[in-house]
């Protein structure tokens, strides 16, 4: 279902964002806390994730992109048609150097069981190391830590 509302764009520290109002977000189902959403902004279309705040309604990041395809600036005011985006999320891509490498030290599971951005990312960043010599170094910190129950960065 398609749901309608206008919105004032402010920034909270230097994101811009509106607030979602609660008649729609307590109609759409939260994964994690978060929601998934596509909808139009002055019918430019977008995808993205309305975050929870406390005591208060959801908050829609509104990034550059959706700005300018909108626009918009803050303190505008904004038309904002959204919906649950319920496509399943694109599979990651792992680096067949980390498959390997998790697989041998039978922490695959412990790395599945990571949130899909984070997992996302941890490939990202292995996948951008320039030399075997830096790849090989992170693998080992990382293998340690998931070993310890903990991921690479947090």
């Amino acid at each position: 279902m398609m749901y309608k509302f206008t919105a004032r764009i402010y920034k909270v520290g230097i994101n811009p964002c509106v607030d979602v109002p609660d008649r729609i977000t307590s109609a759409l189902v939260t994964r994690k806390g978060y929601i998934s959403v596509k909808g139009t902004i002055n019918q430019f279309a977008f995808q993205q994730t309305l975050c929870p705040v406390k005591d208060k309604e959801y908050l829609l990041y509104v990034n550059r992109l959706i700005l300018q395809g909108g626009v918009v600036v803050v303190g505008d005011h904004a038309k904002f048609e959204i919906e649950q985006d319920d496509r399943p999320k694109t599979d990651i891509e792992i680096p067949d150097f980390l498959v390997r490498e998790l697989n041998k030290h039978k922490l695959t599971g412990v790395f599945q069981k990571l949130t899909p951005s984070h997992q996302k990312e941890i490939s990202k960043y292995l996948g951008y190391l320039k030399t075997d010599e830096a790849r090989n170094r992170n693998l080992e910190k990382l293998m340690e830590r998931l070993k310890e129950g903990k991921s690479m960065w947090r």
